[in-house]
C-alpha cells in the first residue's frame, strides 16, 4: 500500500488524468480513480499524457463515493477545493494519506466538503480566478507532502547528459 494516495472524484478530462497518472508514477503514489469518469479509461488521450508509465501504477477504480470509503474507512483523507477555510500548507500530513479533488467542472461535492471541514484545504491563488488546472493542482499537493518529508525516496540529484555537474563553474 502506498503512503500518498491521488483520489479523483469524477475526473472528466482525460489528458488531466493522463498527467496525474503520470506525476502518481513518478512518486510512487498511487492513483483511486471514482466513477463516473468522463472518458474512457483506454481513451488515447489518456494515455498519450500518461506515456509508458500505465505499467508503473498502482490504480484503483471506485463505483461512487460510498464505494470508496467502504473500502477505505480508515483513510485520512484531505479535500482540495478552492472553498476550504485554510491552505494546504497548513496541514503535517500524516504518514498514509488521501489526497481528494474534485471533477474539473465542479470540483468536490458541497456537502462533502462540510462535513469534512477540518481536512479541507486550498492552495492559494488571486481572487479573480476560478481555480488551478487539476493536473497542477495534483502536482502541488504531492510534493507538499514530499517536502514535509524531505523528498523522502526521491532521487535527490539528477545527472546531465554531455556533462557532470563537479565540473561546471559555479
Amino acid at each position: 500500500m502506498a503512503d500518498i494516495n491521488i483520489v479523483l472524484h469524477e475526473p472528466e478530462i482525460p489528458q488531466n488524468t493522463g498527467n496525474i497518472a503520470r506525476t502518481c508514477a513518478a512518486t510512487g503514489a498511487a492513483l483511486h480513480l471514482i466513477r463516473p469518469l468522463g472518458f474512457a479509461i483506454d481513451d488515447k488521450k489518456l494515455k498519450r499524457a500518461g506515456l509508458d508509465y500505465w505499467d508503473k501504477l498502482d490504480i484503483t477504480y471506485y463505483d461512487g463515493l460510498d464505494d470508496f470509503f467502504g473500502k477505505n474507512p480508515d483513510a485520512a483523507v484531505y479535500y482540495f477545493t478552492t472553498k476550504a477555510p485554510r491552505a494546504y500548507t497548513d496541514v503535517v500530513y500524516p504518514r498514509r494519506v488521501f489526497l481528494m479533488f474534485g471533477k474539473e467542472t465542479a470540483g468536490l461535492p458541497e456537502d462533502l466538503l462540510f462535513h469534512h471541514k477540518e481536512t479541507a484545504v486550498r492552495i492559494p491563488m488571486r481572487p479573480t480566478l476560478r481555480s488551478l488546472n487539476l493536473s497542477n493542482s495534483v502536482a502541488v499537493a504531492v510534493f507538499e507532502v514530499f517536502r514535509q518529508r524531505q523528498f523522502e525516496g526521491l532521487e535527490e540529484q539528477g545527472d546531465l547528459t554531455a556533462y557532470r555537474w563537479e565540473d561546471a563553474n559555479v
